[in-house]
């Protein structure tokens, strides 16, 4: 029985020699699995989509697609520019196996808007997050990704315990986290070194960040929501929680992809150690 289930596409990162698994539902699958959760991923692959062996120990329920999302990033200057070359089908309330439907923590991770928002209202008994930025993307002729405005945000925060974004994903209009802590329980602002902002229980609260050497950010914001909602679900405590998210994110920045995603006690560890700037 899985008690970590993710909604969400695997997907493919085009990278210099071809192509690098990728997506929230594999940072945020390695990393709760590091955490010692049973993780389940539901997604849409091409047949010919092999699954690789760094998502050892994680249960994927796959659904047949014509062919599996695919993105290209380009970073420079600290900023990333997104390429959607490819994207697989829509995932659809049916797709989740009826014995995951009982997981206690449920997260939609959408990378490009392939989640329905009646997902949102399906796990009324666990606790439920989000990371938007699938729903915050739209695409031209070119492939260019680009921000688009959450539209189906009233559907869905009002049923979800727990929505987690970045500064990136609120491409400048920082007002809009006012609105979406107004409709959700608790909300993260994740700033990247900075740490975080926790919207909680009336309170604004800043967390601080850990020290890191960035190697790769990528999947960094995925990392921390999925330590997040393992701490939250622990303690009840969304500071600490978001204490124990920055710990676990900040690995994830020391090296390329999932290679650095920590296992609990090397979160533990860092957690111990006095914070030095």
């Amino acid at each position: 029985m899985i008690d970590f289930l993710i909604i969400g596409h695997i997907v493919q990162d085009v990278v210099p020699d071809g192509f690098t698994v990728g997506g929230t539902a594999t940072y945020m699958g390695t990393t709760v699995r590091n955490l010692g959760r049973k993780t389940g991923i539901v997604t849409r692959l091409a047949p010919d989509f092999v699954i690789p062996r760094v998502l050892h120990d994680i249960a994927i329920h796959r659904v047949a697609a014509a062919q599996t999302t695919t993105f290209h990033n380009i970073y420079k200057d600290g900023h990333r520019t997104q390429f959607l070359l490819a994207r697989a089908d829509d995932l659809q309330p049916d797709d989740v196996p009826p014995e995951w439907r009982a997981a206690p923590i449920v997260h939609l991770g959408p990378l490009a808007r392939e989640v329905d928002a009646r997902f949102a209202k399906m796990f009324p008994g666990a606790l439920v997050g989000v990371t938007p930025q699938g729903w915050m993307r739209e695409w031209d002729e070119s492939h260019r990704v680009r921000a688009r405005c959450w539209d189906e945000a009233p559907e869905i925060l009002p049923h979800v315990d727990v929505l987690v974004l970045s500064e990136e994903d609120l491409n400048g209009d920082c007002e809009m986290i006012n609105e979406y802590v107004r409709m959700t329980r608790i909300a993260v602002l994740t700033k990247g070194a900075k740490g975080c902002v926790v919207f909680a229980n009336g309170i604004e609260k800043h967390v601080p960040g850990f020290p890191a050497r960035e190697v790769d950010p990528t999947g960094a914001g995925d990392v921390f929501a999925g330590a997040f909602l393992v701490r939250l679900h622990e303690t009840s405590d969304p500071f600490q929680a978001a204490r124990f998210a920055n710990a676990t994110a900040s690995f994830c920045v020391e090296g390329p992809g999932v290679t650095t995603i920590p296992t609990r006690a090397q979160v533990e560890e860092r957690l111990a150690r006095p914070l030095m700037f």
